[in-house]
């Protein structure tokens, strides 16, 4: 006794022996999910700081410097002309 076997374009297994005799096996429609995980180091963490930007200086920070724009240079400040005691107008630090 032989079988021949097809599976079907919906996924289908139909298995069919000589004597015409049909068993289906149905297998569902729902989606296959698949996880992938990586073992070890993901690559180095990157931390900067506010000196790493093109558009920020602080070479000339000092303890309680605030950071400000100056529009001559095109550039965020920090330094000893803007500090937390130099600020006059409000605010209580």
């Amino acid at each position: 006794m032989s079988n021949t076997v097809e599976i079907t374009s919906t996924g289908q297994v139909l298995v069919k022996e000589v004597a015409q005799q049909i068993i289906e096996l149905q297998t569902p429609a729902a989606p296959v999910t698949v996880e992938v995980q990586t073992q070890g180091p993901q690559g180095p963490t990157a931390v900067y700081g506010l000196g790493a930007l093109s558009d920020v200086d602080i070479s000339g920070k000092v303890n309680k410097s605030v950071l400000y724009y100056d529009a001559a240079s095109g550039k965020w400040k920090g330094d000893s002309l803007e500090t937390i005691l130099t600020l006059t107008d409000g605010g209580n630090f």
